[in-house]
C-alpha cells in the first residue's frame, strides 16, 4: 500500500460520520447528490468550533486584519479580470464504452478508463469550473452570473471600501469565511473535494518591498496555528514548496496533510503579486492605488494570501483523530471489543464536556451542574443507556472530558472526571470543576465566548 494511504481507514470515518452525525450525503433519501455534504448536529458544532478559532486568530486578536462578508454572487466581469471564465478549467474525457466520465490530470494511464479499463475514449475537451446562474426574470446570457469559484476576488474588489471604512493603511489584511462552488467532473475522497464548499481566506496586502517578508510571516504563522491549536504533528503535516509557479506569482506553498487517500493540500499560502489588483483596475476602470501620504507615493498592493479549505480541515482533524483501542480480546488472542476513539483537540471538539448522571434518580440534581456548565463550554447532558455504553458514545464523537455525578455527589459535592485520552478518573469538587476544565481545554476568560 503506497504510503499514507489507508482505505479502510477511510471507510471507517466515512461511516463513523454518519452513524454519529457528522457529516451525511445531501439528499441521501432521493439517492444523493454527487459531491454534496451536509453536516449534522456534530458535524456543525465541529465546523462551527474550528471557523471561529480561525475567525479569532486571523482577525480578532489582530490589529491589522478586517473582516468581511461578500455575496456569493458577483458582477461577471469580476471572474473575467480574474481570469476564471477563460482558464478556470479541466481537461475531460468520456469512456465511450461505460459512459463514464473523468478528469485527464486523475487518469494514471491517460489511454485507459480507470473505471473498466477501456481504451474507446473520447478525446480531451476543456470543461469550465464555474457553475453558472442567471440573474433577473430572463435566462439569457445578458443575465448571466457564476456562483464565486473562491471567495478571496471580492476582497480584492471590496480593498478601498475596507481600508477607507476602517482607517487602514499597508500593511494590512481582509478575511472571510463563505461557501465557493465548483462544478469538479469528479468530486472524489468524501470532503476534501466537493462541488459546495467553504473556504477561509485572507489577503494581506502590502508594498511589494516587503512583499517576500510578508510572505514569510504568515507561512510561520499559519504553521504554528496547525501545530499549536490543532495539533498536527510532523509526521502528520509537510510543506511543499512550488518550483513551477503561476504567471503572476512570486512564490508559493503548500500545507499538506496526511489524509487517508495520502498526502493531499489543506492550505496554501501564495505571494500573487500585484496581479489581481491591476486586473481589477484594469477591468473596472477605477483606480486601485494606495497613496502613502507618509511618503507622498502611489502604490499598488501586493497581495499574500492564505486560503484554507474548512471543509478539509474538518476531514483532516477526523482522519489525524480516528483511532482505535482493543478493551478486550479472547483466548484465541482475537479483537472481541474495539473502542473507537476520536482524539479531537478540546478547543474543537464538538463536545467538550458531557455530563453523565449515574442514575436516572440523579437526573435533577445532575442537570442544574450540567446547564452551568454549558454556559462556558460545549456540554451534553447524557443519560441513555449504561455508563459504559455512554462512555463509549463520547469517546466516538470526540468528547474529552466526561462528568460523572453519582449518589456520593450529594454528599460530598464532588464528581469524577474521566479523561478520554488517557481514560484515567479524578473525583474533582463541584466548585473546582469549572477552572480544573478551563485549564485542561485551554480556553482563557478572553476567548471562552467566540470558541464555544
Amino acid at each position: 500500500m503506497a504510503e499514507g494511504k489507508d482505505i479502510a481507514l477511510m471507510e471507517k470515518i466515512v461511516s463513523l460520520c454518519k452513524r454519529r452525525g457528522f457529516i451525511f450525503q445531501s439528499s441521501e433519501i432521493y439517492g444523493g447528490i454527487n459531491g454534496f455534504w451536509d453536516y449534522g448536529p456534530y458535524g456543525t458544532r465541529l465546523k462551527r468550533a474550528v471557523e471561529q478559532l480561525w475567525w479569532r486568530e486571523m482577525i480578532e486578536l489582530r490589529d491589522n486584519v478586517e473582516g468581511l462578508d461578500s455575496t456569493i454572487i458577483c458582477h461577471p466581469r469580476v471572474w473575467q479580470a480574474s481570469g476564471h471564465l477563460d482558464q478556470f478549467s479541466d481537461a475531460m474525457c468520456d469512456c465511450r464504452d461505460c459512459k463514464a466520465r473523468h478528469r485527464v490530470d486523475q487518469m494514471e494511464d491517460t489511454g485507459v478508463c480507470p473505471n473498466c479499463g477501456s481504451s474507446n475514449l473520447t478525446e480531451p475537451r476543456e470543461f469550465n469550473l464555474m457553475m453558472k446562474t442567471f440573474v433577473g426574470p430572463v435566462f439569457d446570457e445578458d443575465h448571466a452570473a457564476y456562483l464565486r469559484a473562491e471567495t478571496c476576488q471580492p476582497i480584492f474588489v471590496d480593498f478601498h471600501n475596507v481600508r477607507v471604512a476602517t482607517r487602514q493603511k499597508l500593511p494590512f489584511g481582509i478575511a472571510q469565511i463563505g461557501k465557493a462552488f465548483r462544478n469538479e467532473i469528479n468530486p472524489r475522497n468524501f470532503t476534501f473535494r466537493s462541488r459546495e464548499f467553504t473556504q477561509m481566506e485572507m489577503e494581506f496586502f502590502c508594498d511589494g518591498a516587503e512583499g517576500m517578508k510578508w510572505f514569510e510571516y504568515w507561512k510561520e504563522e499559519r504553521l504554528k496555528y496547525y501545530r499549536e491549536k490543532l495539533g498536527f504533528t510532523a509526521d502528520f503535516m509537510r510543506v511543499y514548496e512550488h518550483e513551477k509557479l503561476a504567471h503572476y506569482a512570486k512564490a508559493a506553498i503548500d500545507v499538506e496533510v496526511k489524509f487517508p487517500f495520502g498526502w493531499g493540500e489543506l492550505e496554501g499560502v501564495h505571494h500573487r503579486g500585484d496581479w489581481d489588483m491591476s486586473r481589477h483596475q484594469e477591468f473596472s476602470g477605477q483606480d486601485l492605488h494606495y497613496m502613502d501620504h507618509d511618503s507622498g507615493r502611489k502604490i499598488m498592493p501586493h497581495v499574500i494570501e492564505t486560503s484554507v479549505g474548512l471543509d478539509r480541515t474538518i476531514l483532516a482533524l477526523l482522519a489525524n483523530a480516528y483511532d482505535e483501542d482493543v478493551a478486550e480480546t479472547n483466548k484465541q488472542g482475537q479483537n472481541t471489543d474495539v473502542r473507537v476513539v476520536l482524539h479531537l483537540p478540546p478547543l474543537v471538539a464538538p463536545i467538550q464536556v458531557a455530563l453523565l448522571p449515574l442514575s436516572k434518580k440523579l437526573n435533577e440534581n445532575a442537570k442544574q451542574l450540567y446547564h452551568d456548565l454549558n454556559r462556558y463550554f460545549r456540554a451534553e447532558f447524557d443519560v441513555t443507556g449504561s455508563i459504559g455504553k455512554r462512555y463509549r458514545r463520547q469517546d466516538e464523537i470526540g468528547t474529552p472530558f466526561c462528568v460523572t455525578f453519582d449518589f456520593d455527589s450529594l454528599n460530598d459535592n464532588a464528581v469524577t472526571v474521566r479523561d478520554r485520552d488517557t481514560m484515567q478518573q479524578e473525583r474533582v469538587g463541584i466548585t473546582q470543576l469549572r477552572a480544573m476544565l478551563d485549564e485542561k481545554i485551554n480556553i482563557s476568560d478572553a476567548s471562552r465566548k467566540e470558541c464555544r
